[in-house]
């Protein structure tokens, strides 16, 4: 019964459950897809299934979720599973950890089923990184399986992807993300519907954006944007402001920042889809003024090139670039190109 929690994937449940019937479980994989759509839940669950002590239990690859060892997994205590991701104030896989991820890998199994290792952050990798990681890969452990999470097969390595199996991950059905979100505890029909927007069938993305107070910045973002002259000055200092409201740890103000970014690039979207005649399928009613406003004063070319600076100021919160100055030059050059418009 170990796999309830995995949903929307049940497909690949069953075709992993017929690799192990017919014995041709590979020891790496590559899981890709969308951020938030289950696969580091789906590759711990295959760890449960493939280390539980039940009987039968790898064999029908269901862990029974109460021994030992899946008790252990669950808690990240098990001694032959890792679970191992980058540094949050690094933004690349740095080599000490790969070196130790490999030394570890290379041990006896300490209960003799085996080990597995998922390795979060895939896309992250550098060149020295992945280098090291190359020999895990070609000679690894009898009975271990590598499980390597990432979003594109296009972001990693060439030899690195020839050593494993690529399992692509798809989106889930909007019934399925608002079912987990109600779930959740999020009822309010309003905010249901705005994540369901936004989530793009990704149920970690709507748990990201379940913050009202996002929404509540991400409004005042958009009426800003659209309220001629753009006061930029104005604009950042509010932003960092609400991004520093996220706590004094770095991540979560970064991470915030990020988010907000990301919920005005689905808003520009918008707006481009309206400025060449088309409806826009998922538009919240609520942006129609300023939908309207800058659909007006902005072409196609004009905002594709505000969607490619948020993008900018995306990579540039991600590579830890002071965030004051990230969004300072990202609302300064936001409101020179919307003032100037066309």
């Amino acid at each position: 019964m170990s796999w309830y929690r995995v949903r929307g994937h049940e497909a690949l449940v069953q075709a992993f459950q017929r690799v192990i019937r017919r014995h041709r479980l590979a020891h790496a994989y590559l899981f890709t897809g969308p951020p938030g759509v289950g696969k580091k839940l789906f590759a711990t669950e295959l760890a449960k299934a493939l280390l539980c002590e039940a009987p039968d239990a790898e064999e029908k690859l269901d862990a029974c979720g109460v021994c030992p060892a899946c008790l252990q997994i669950e808690a990240g205590t098990h001694p032959d599973f890792l679970l191992v991701r980058k540094p949050e104030e690094s933004h690349e896989f740095p080599i000490d950890l790969m070196r130790e991820l490999c030394q570890h890998f290379a041990l006896k199994s300490a209960r003799g089923r085996g080990k597995v290792v998922l390795l979060d952050d895939a896309d992250d990798l550098n060149p020295e990184s992945a280098n090291c990681f190359l020999k895990t890969l070609e000679e690894p452990p009898p009975r271990s399986v590598l499980i390597l999470i990432g979003t594109s097969a296009d972001r990693q390595l060439p030899t690195i992807v020839s050593r494993c199996q690529v399992v692509n991950f798809a989106r889930l059905a909007a019934p399925e993300v608002a079912s987990l979100l109600r779930a959740d505890g999020i009822e309010d029909p309003a905010l249901l519907a705005r994540l369901l927007r936004a989530s793009e069938g990704s149920p970690g993305r709507a748990r990201a954006l379940s913050d009202p107070a996002l929404w509540d910045f991400r409004d005042k973002l958009t009426r800003a944007l659209s309220t001629l002259p753009v006061d930029s000055v104005e604009l950042s200092k509010e932003w960092l402001g609400f991004v520093e409201e996220a706590g004094k740890e770095s991540a979560a103000q970064r991470h915030r920042a990020s988010v907000c970014v990301g919920l005005l690039l689905g808003f520009l979207q918008d707006v481009l889809r309206f400025s060449v005649g088309l409806s826009p399928p998922d538009a919240d009613p609520a942006d129609q003024k300023a939908l309207t406003t800058l659909c007006q004063r902005l072409d196609a070319d004009q905002l594709l090139g505000l969607m490619d600076r948020c993008l900018d100021g995306e990579f540039q919160i991600d590579r830890r670039v002071q965030l004051v100055l990230v969004l300072d030059a990202l609302t300064d050059a936001l409101g020179e190109r919307i003032s100037a418009g066309t």
